[in-house]
Order: C-alpha cells, then structure tokens, then sequence
C-alpha cells in the first residue's frame, strides 16, 4: 500500500443479512480500536443472492454484535459487477461464496478476491451460516471475524495488533 493510499474492503455472504454485515461492523470496530481507521475509504458488505436486499441484519446479528458493544446500521445489498473494481479486497465468508464471486468477477478488475478466513491461522477457513442454528453460531462467527480481521490488518498493513 502506497503511503496516503486508503484501502476499501467489503465482505460477502449470501443473503448479506448475517455474516458479512457482522464482519462489516466488526471489522470497523477493530479497525478503529487498533488505531487503523484513517487507512480505509470504505468498508462495506453484500451478498451474492438477492433474497434481502433492503432488509436490516438478522436480529441474532444485531444482538451478537450489541453484545460485544458494536453497532451496525447496514441495509442488505446484491455484489455488483462495480463492487470489482471499487474495492481493493472482497472477502468471502465460505467457499460457496468465493465461487460465485470469481465467476462474476469481471477480467481485469482491481479488486482481490479471496477467502476471508485465509487470514485467520488455518488458512482456508471458512465462517459457516449460522442461520438455521442457534445464537452460539453466531458468536462463534463474531470470533472467528475479529481473529481474521486483526489477521487482515497485520498481513495487509503490518500492524502490531493482539
């Protein structure tokens, strides 16, 4: 990254109601807490159907997220075919995602599209749906995006973050 050069990451699932705004806000809080902030445009999240677009988060989300002290406003939105060339990285929570993402991705784009587990310790790990389960998948998600989005700021930006 260039110096002055400010990075914009969104996160994608598939409805764009559970794991990727939860990354979205949780990612923005570490980001803040770890002193980062001013190196992001733009942080956002989507998701690769369009089954709720305008919709809030999942209530398990917004209660997750309460419960760790972090706030999210997010309106569920489809990826589009802009999204590729106006954010830098675009981060799948699972494989399912990451397919459907490299086959719209158009030739040439700018952006990095990759598994947003591959910055946790177990490259290739994947933030499973919680939505048919119980609130403990989705505080297991809460962790699992904190561990990654730290994993991001140190591999991307070199950050001393614990």
């Amino acid at each position: 990254m260039a110096p002055n050069e400010k990075l914009s990451v969104l996160f994608v699932c598939l409805g764009n109601i559970c794991r990727s705004p939860m990354a979205e806000a949780a990612f923005k809080d570490t980001v803040t807490k770890a002193g980062y902030a001013d190196c992001f445009a733009r942080i956002d999240s989507c998701g690769t159907a369009g089954y709720h677009v305008g919709d809030a988060p999942d209530p398990r989300t917004i209660w997750t997220l309460q419960s760790h002290g972090v706030e999210t406003d997010h309106a569920a939105r489809q990826v589009s075919i802009e999204d590729f060339n106006e954010f830098d990285y675009i981060l799948a929570m699972d494989t399912s995602n990451l397919s459907d993402l490299r086959r719209r991705a158009p030739r040439g784009s700018k952006a990095k599209v990759m598994l947003f587990g591959d910055f946790g310790p177990i490259k290739g790990e994947v933030v499973a749906d919680p939505y048919y389960g119980g609130s403990s998948g989705f505080e297991k998600n809460f962790q699992q995006i904190v561990k990654f989005s730290k994993g991001f700021l140190k591999d991307v930006l070199h950050a001393d973050v614990s």
